[in-house]
């Protein structure tokens, strides 16, 4: 299992750590990990399958 950190996030969807945080608290995006004391991170695995997600949204005929 591999853990990205929130740079490492932002660079893979284009957002800002704001509407990220939006994202998750919506249940709308993968929840991060604490890892402790002012350090997070997402399952590399959670967040490529939200991004494929969103790419068959695209390629969903009628979307």
């Amino acid at each position: 299992m591999r853990l990205l950190s929130k740079k490492q996030v932002r660079e893979m969807v284009l957002y800002s750590p704001q509407h990220i945080a939006r994202l998750e608290a919506a249940g709308k995006f993968p929840k991060r990990v604490q890892l402790g004391p002012g350090r997070v991170g997402w399952v590399d695995e959670e967040v490529q399958s939200w991004l494929t997600a969103r790419i068959a949204e695209r390629d969903t005929p009628g979307s």
